[in-house]
């Protein structure tokens, strides 16, 4: 052993008279660099994702202002999704739960959000606006919360109301609004002009990248869920493992979204299980995922799972050539 490495050692240091060839490092990088970096754009320009543009609250102002204007008056009375969510948000709601498992309401509401205020009243506050929607602002904040409620639920009612407006804000009847569609027209012509883009996350604060306000706003109204449908991005068109149109998504999130299909997770029941898991749909299927990894995590120790290779065993077939040898060596 010694020789060994006393004579590698000798030809380590023995003078190269072998055939030389010249070889310039810094050319070969420079080309190198060159050629990925011409493939890394060519293969971007023919299969990277789309870069659409952002939804923004002027967009939605300007493409649907009844939506706009009706979704507002929900903030302000508190019929919204947002405003109904439950933990983290709000205590309107105990949140989803797998039976007497509420992990929700046992997180809490640790990032507070008072729609009406937060979505509404706050930006027309931080912004000079016209003299008839400052008076209708001082007349809501100084109303009572139970009058505040009375005037935007009526209005709510109003607008929804299938044998009336029908959704449309222009042909609600005379009512009990009080300041409320004084409140959601300044707070549309806001958002037409744009300032309510800059102004929601949070007001006085031009550095911020909090965008929670802003997707649970619009998420309340038909905007955005409208441009997830279009684009089959919402839960049942496999949304979650999906990118814009027919582009590759997030396929490793293929194990959650499989269970959003399924008939007992995404149902149209007003009652009963089905109505029950689809209503807590989110909950039920991490609570599926994680029973899945720990049977994986756990296959060592428990009986009969452990077992499978021995009773189904596809690792010989894969490793036929190492069994063949150690049966021929044995």
């Amino acid at each position: 052993m010694m020789d060994l490495k006393a004579r590698q050692k000798e030809i380590e240091r023995t003078h190269w008279t072998g055939p030389l060839r010249r070889y310039d490092i810094v050319k070969e990088g420079i080309i190198a660099c060159i050629v990925v970096a011409a493939l890394v754009i060519g293969l971007s320009a023919l299969f990277s994702s789309p870069d659409d543009k952002a939804l923004t609250f002027r967009g939605w102002a300007t493409a649907m202002p009844k939506d706009f204007f009706a979704t507002t008056v929900k903030e302000l009375a508190g019929t919204s999704d947002s405003a109904t969510y439950g933990p983290p948000y709000n205590a309107s709601g105990d949140g989803q739960a797998v039976g007497p498992i509420t992990m929700q309401k046992w997180i809490g509401v640790h990032e507070p959000i008072h729609t009406a205020n937060d979505f509404v009243i706050n930006p027309l506050i931080h912004q000079q606006q016209a003299q008839i929607v400052q008076n209708a602002v001082v007349t809501w904040l100084k109303a009572s919360p139970a009058q505040q409620a009375t005037w935007a639920t009526n209005l709510d009612n109003a607008i929804q109301d299938p044998k009336g407006a029908n959704g449309d804000p222009s042909k609600v009847p005379n009512g009990d609004y009080g300041p409320t569609p004084l409140l959601a027209s300044g707070l549309l012509a806001m958002a037409s002009s744009g300032a309510l883009d800059g102004i929601l996350p949070a007001p006085g604060d031009f550095y911020n990248s909090n965008n929670t306000k802003q997707i649970l706003f619009m998420g309340d109204g038909s905007y955005l869920p409208g441009f997830g449908d279009a684009n089959h991005l919402s839960g049942n068109q496999w949304g979650m493992m999906n990118e814009i149109g027919d582009w590759p998504g997030q396929q490793w999130l293929m194990p959650f979204s499989f269970w959003y299909q399924m008939p007992f997770v995404n149902s149209d029941a007003t009652s009963g299980l089905s109505a029950t898991m689809t209503a807590n749909g989110d909950v039920y299927v991490l609570a599926i995922i994680t029973i899945i990894m720990l049977l994986h995590f756990l296959i060592p120790f428990i009986p009969g799972l452990r077992d499978i290779p021995r009773w189904i065993p596809v690792h010989k077939l894969i490793w036929r050539q190492y069994y063949r040898r150690a049966k021929q060596t044995s």
